[in-house]
């Protein structure tokens, strides 16, 4: 039998990289760190069974990624609905500890949101970035940004001084958003990726606007918002990614105004505007620094 957990261990190291432990073949998730991840975090996870066929999934809460594993083929009828009731019996499990890490996350956010201060706007993330705090919220040295899902508050993002970006460890991010201004009937409702893109088209066009906080989450979190708010036009207001192969940016934000009925719009680069630009806030710092706002 052990042999059989090597093997699933060859299996997790192909997926993540050099580890320096022994699988546990006892049927319960367990947690590990991802060799790559930031030291204290336990985004992997496993499963393994030893008893008939050696079978186990693995995956990573961090990506999403999820992966089943078998020592061998089944022989007959018998073993291979073994494999997938394991199989059922591991997303049971992972969907559990996912929305208990979901709940803890949840519960931490409510905590420090309620207990931090206003943010100095001169926090050294918002002066680089010329934007005003907008309601944000400060605990330490880091800016909170509340992440919400139909309304309620699970997650925060928190940037440092040095603007380093990090969630609430297990914190749901997929379809939340963070809301700048409020939401009236008719008007326009503009959804971007990251906080500060948000607060320039705030700050400078008046426009509401929900930040997704990242390209993947541009289409959860824009169907989320047409779900609670079908009559509302949508804009979705792009990344322009020129130098990145593919253009990341353009292709999130063309397939979350397809997926919505909605529009979208990019950064119209003036001429002499480097090609490193991006967003609407690097465009708006641009003309700032340009004398052109």
């Amino acid at each position: 039998m052990t042999d059989a957990i090597i093997l699933f261990r060859d299996a997790l190291q192909a997926s993540y990289g050099q580890l320096d432990w022994l699988p546990v073949p006892d049927g319960a998730i367990h947690r590990f760190r991802v060799p790559e991840d930031k030291p204290g975090t336990l985004n992997g996870w496993y499963v393994l069974y030893l008893d008939g066929i050696a079978s186990g999934a693995f995956g990573s809460w961090k990506s999403g990624s999820a992966s089943t594993w078998c020592s061998r083929e089944p022989v007959d009828a018998r073993e291979a609905a073994q494999i997938r009731e394991r199989v059922d019996q591991a997303r049971h499990q992972r969907k559990a500890e996912q929305l208990q890490r979901q709940q803890k996350a949840s519960e931490l956010a409510d905590r420090w949101w309620r207990n931090a201060r206003r943010a100095n706007p001169d926090h050294p993330y918002l002066v680089a970035k010329s934007v005003r705090p907008h309601g944000l919220r400060q605990r330490g040295s880091d800016l909170l940004i509340p992440l919400y899902l139909d309304g309620r508050l699970i997650n925060l993002q928190r940037i440092a001084p040095d603007g380093a970006k990090r969630f609430l460890p297990g914190g749901r991010v997929k379809g939340t958003y963070s809301p700048l201004g409020i939401i009236e009937p008719g008007s326009v409702l503009c959804i971007c990726e990251g906080w500060a893109t948000a607060a320039s088209l705030h700050q400078h066009g008046g426009y509401v606007v929900a930040a997704a906080m990242n390209a993947g989450n541009l289409i959860p979190a824009a169907m989320g918002l047409r779900a609670r708010y079908p009559g509302q036009p949508i804009v979705i207001a792009g990344d322009d990614d020129r130098l990145t192969d593919g253009n990341p940016g353009r292709s999130a934000a063309n397939a979350a105004a397809a997926a919505v009925g909605g529009q979208v719009a990019f950064p119209e680069w003036p001429e002499g505007a480097p090609d490193d630009l991006t967003d609407f806030n690097d465009l708006a710092n641009w003309k700032l620094t340009n004398g052109q706002a």
